[in-house]
């Protein structure tokens, strides 16, 4: 037996499951304290085996395929909740798998078995890595839930996440980080140079205004971001204050100020990622340095932190991330500090 409250055009109801079938009630009261006591009073009728309707067509024993669900819950639920990059990433990864793999099965016969099917196909047909099948996991997994919240479905199957092993990162050696400056010219330098010392996200760096740079602090606020054309909120959603070196002042004092953003296309466009890493790699061949990503100037500004022993804590907030699980991959850098930790233990003898 599973009940909840809800309500629709100013209306509480109750929405009853029981015996495989469904019962929406609505509440003699149109209270929310009302709704609740009805409720109760429906639990003790079904639990003394008395019948709850009086009327045939009270008792709906629809059955829901979780494609027309998963349509439903993604253009009232993720597209009134999630911003415009996740609403994206949630609809491409629904239309490539999701829907075709589970859409013709009815949401309440979706089983923990179904799931772990699923997993596998991922795995071994399409070749996703671990962490890319956990996403797609953490969507059905959300949908499900939200079937329970709206009255949908009594109970979602148990969905066990993959281990994901850890992440190996590349970064530039201080060598490197500046052949890849003296290579670099014009805007690609600075561009560049603004990731290694501020390890700013290529989107924040895209999306980087004259507005948000404070030449009295000499700081510069994130709280944007630009993804496939897309002006967002930053990852989760935090605004986040970087301190500047003198070398970034001056290289940002130094740029014209026309346009929206302070690095664009001449159109005044935003710049395009796949250009734009693209361009990068042309800048290490020239180099003479293996491709790197825009995402490695940011790891190289979090290790330099590491290896000149500033706090994790402090590094967290200057990358703004939301768990300092994410911050801690950065730790095993700082050798010398577990060296001199160690070196504490010793006695002379």
């Amino acid at each position: 037996m599973y009940m909840t409250i809800y309500k629709k055009n100013n209306s509480y109801w109750v929405n009853i499951r029981f015996n495989r079938k469904r019962y929406r009630k609505p509440s003699p009261q149109n209270t929310l304290a009302g709704a609740k006591a009805y409720e109760s009073l429906l639990r003790q009728k079904l639990a003394r085996g008395e019948p709850i309707v009086d009327e045939p067509e009270e008792v709906i024993a629809e059955k829901t395929l979780f494609s027309a669900f998963a349509f439903d819950w993604f253009n009232t639920y993720v597209k009134n909740n999630n911003k415009l990059s996740e609403v994206n990433n949630k609809r491409s990864h629904l239309d490539s798998s999701i829907i075709p793999y589970f859409g013709k099965k009815y949401i309440d016969e979706i089983t923990s078995y179904d799931i772990e099917k699923y997993k596998t196909y991922l795995s071994v047909v399409k070749e996703m890595s671990p962490k890319t099948i956990n996403n797609r996991l953490c969507i059905i997994s959300k949908c499900l839930k939200t079937a329970v919240e709206w009255g949908t479905l009594e109970y979602i199957p148990r969905i066990k996440l993959l281990k994901v092993p850890p992440q190996r990162f590349d970064y530039l050696t201080v060598q490197e980080s500046e052949l890849l400056l003296r290579t670099a010219k014009g805007q690609w330098r600075d561009m560049i140079l603004l990731g290694l010392r501020t390890g700013l996200r290529f989107g924040e760096i895209v999306g980087l205004k004259w507005e948000n740079i404070d030449f009295t602090k000499n700081v510069l606020q994130v709280m944007q971001t630009v993804v496939r054309n897309v002006e967002s909120s930053p990852k989760s959603n935090k605004i986040r204050t970087v301190p500047l070196t003198k070398e970034v002042t001056e290289m940002l004092k130094d740029r014209s100020k026309d346009g929206k953003y302070i690095f664009q296309n001449p159109n005044g466009s935003s710049l395009q990622g796949y250009f734009c890493l693209r361009r990068l790699h042309e800048i290490c061949r020239e180099a003479s340095l293996r491709n790197v990503g825009w995402h490695t100037l940011r790891h190289t500004f979090a290790s330099r932190l590491a290896e000149n022993n500033i706090s994790i804590l402090a590094v967290k907030e200057l990358l703004g991330h939301s768990d300092i699980k994410t911050t801690m991959r950065y730790s095993h850098i700082n050798l010398s500090v577990l060296q001199d930790s160690i070196k504490s233990l010793e006695v002379e003898i």
